[in-house]
């Protein structure tokens, strides 16, 4: 299978729609409790296409959405892609996909403080929240090498003109996926296609430049963390690089005020070989 056929049946599995007046796409599987399951960068919902049918296989709802600038989505020159925007965008999302009631969130990456916001605008909606590898004191937080070039114009523009296909797997073996078996050649093409599309990825690096690394981001999220109005458990990708356990993880842990981290033997994209006990995670959170 190519990479445009691998794209090709991604967009077959899942559905249009229109939110915030810019159109997206969305995988929505299974009948049941409703899990939104949040990606970060440089993904799109193409990251969440082994883990929404095994939340659908568990007697769940799994949901998982592009947000704009990436992915199957708009990407809008005038459009605000801080996580504030982005947030503004999910809870419309959620909204427009017909999701009603309460809602389990897992999010990851910048997903998590995009998550955060979503979580912020449900309010009381929300039913409990999975929090997979990502930030959380954002004021401390500093780019992993392999993203940080993005964050500066110039050298962003020809860093993202040079990251090709089998460099991106290369980077995606150091720091993403811990089995590279559970991932085809033309899979890994199929993240810079989603990436780059028609804009260049412009938008991308919009939402590189626009991460809001302040204080008061960092004690709102830590707030709604630790506010005890829905439960939270912190499942990590052990061997991530980027996002390493002994930090980012123990950060997310504390705001959570959990004992302890469930550990999965991944890396930071552990939706990729690790997407069914991702999944199994999500289950016995919601049943317990």
């Amino acid at each position: 299978m190519s990479t445009t056929a691998v794209v090709a049946a991604h967009e077959r599995s899942g559905r249009r729609f229109t939110a915030a007046g810019l159109d997206s796409f969305a995988l929505d599987q299974g009948i049941g409790p409703t899990v939104v399951c949040m990606h970060g960068v440089p993904a799109s919902s193409f990251l969440y296409r082994k883990v929404v049918p095994e939340l659908a296989a568990r007697g769940l709802r799994g949901v998982a959405f592009d947000l704009p600038g990436l992915g199957l989505a708009d990407r809008p020159r005038g459009f605000d892609y801080s996580w504030t925007g982005l947030g503004a965008f999910a809870a419309e999302a959620v909204d427009a996909l017909g999701i009603t009631g309460q809602v389990h969130l897992v999010v990851h990456d910048v997903g998590g403080p995009v998550g955060f916001e979503l979580a912020g605008a449900l309010a009381d909606r929300v039913a409990s929240m999975t929090v997979l590898n990502t930030l959380v004191e954002v004021d401390t937080f500093h780019r992993p090498w392999s993203m940080e070039p993005f964050a500066h114009r110039g050298v962003g523009e020809v860093y993202l003109r040079g990251l090709t296909k089998p460099l991106f797997r290369l980077l995606m073996r150091m720091q993403g996926v811990a089995d590279m078996s559970a991932v085809t050649k033309d899979e890994f093409g199929a993240y810079v296609d989603l990436l780059k599309r028609e804009d260049g990825g412009r938008a991308f690096l919009q939402i590189m430049r626009g991460f809001e690394l302040t204080r008061a981001k960092r004690d709102q999220y830590v707030e709604l963390l630790g506010s005890g109005r829905f439960p939270v458990q912190v499942v990590w990708g052990a061997q991530d690089p980027a996002l390493k356990l002994a930090t980012a993880g123990e950060q997310a842990r504390r705001a959570a005020g959990v004992d302890s981290i469930v550990r999965l033997p991944g890396k930071h994209f552990l939706q990729e070989d690790q997407a069914p006990a991702i999944a199994e995670q999500v289950r016995s959170f919601i049943a317990g």
